[in-house]
């Protein structure tokens, strides 16, 4: 026969399982009811995110045609990537500013287009391809008119070995150093670019080309 003990013991154990059952179910419960919600929130945060992607990629591809277009309102469409850009998702916020900042380079406004490029450069959330391009365009755009000290130590990071966007950077340097009356720094960059097989062939002809004439 059981001992008296163990049952009473038994007795207990289920009582107290009971309590806590009814003491913390209903925030086990809770938790369940919240972990549910949280992943039914991120699957709808992620189809609402594959929505505005797909939208911002249709608006991207219609504006970019429409400024194609053979007597295309260019200033037009670079307005409609500077709206594209206040509203799209991060990826196509980035290159809708750069193609809104190309537009209004090419259309004249220059301020707005630096301003643009100084964006993309600034948005710690780019692709750092990116925002080394947008640093690249505003300092080449800005030779000039802007503080050349100012656009010396912009684009100094740029001309590191490795660098995709170096020997534009360099070439843009040596820019710099002309404009500040530093001939002997332009032309030891320029001679560098022309004899560096690896730089583009555009970049080392210009380079050619402007040394030659700072040697005239």
């Amino acid at each position: 026969m059981p001992d008296i003990f163990d049952e009473v013991e038994e007795d207990l154990r289920a009582e107290r399982a009971r309590k806590l059952a009814q003491r913390w179910g209903g925030v086990a419960l809770g938790v369940v009811l919240a972990a549910l919600a949280a992943t039914g929130a991120w699957q709808g945060w992620r189809w609402y995110e594959a929505r505005q992607a797909a939208a911002a990629a249709e608006t991207y591809l219609s504006l970019h045609r429409a400024s194609e277009r053979e007597g295309a309102d260019l200033a037009a469409a670079g307005n409609g990537f500077a709206a594209l850009a206040r509203e799209s998702p991060s990826g196509y916020q980035t290159l809708a500013r750069l193609r809104a900042a190309a537009l209004k380079a090419e259309t004249g406004d220059l301020p707005g287009a630096i301003a643009l490029w100084d964006q993309v450069a600034a948005d710690t959330g780019a692709d750092p391809l990116y925002r080394d391009l947008a640093t690249l365009l505003a300092v080449s755009h800005g030779i000039d008119s802007a503080d050349p000290a100012l656009l010396a130590a912009r684009i100094a990071p740029l001309t590191g070995a490795g660098n995709p966007w170096r020997s534009s950077a360099l070439e843009a340097q040596a820019l710099i150093a002309v404009r500040r009356g530093q001939t002997a720094e332009a032309k030891r960059i320029l001679d560098g670019l022309v004899a560096d097989q690896s730089a583009p062939a555009g970049v080392r002809e210009r380079a050619q080309r402007v040394a030659a004439g700072l040697r005239t």
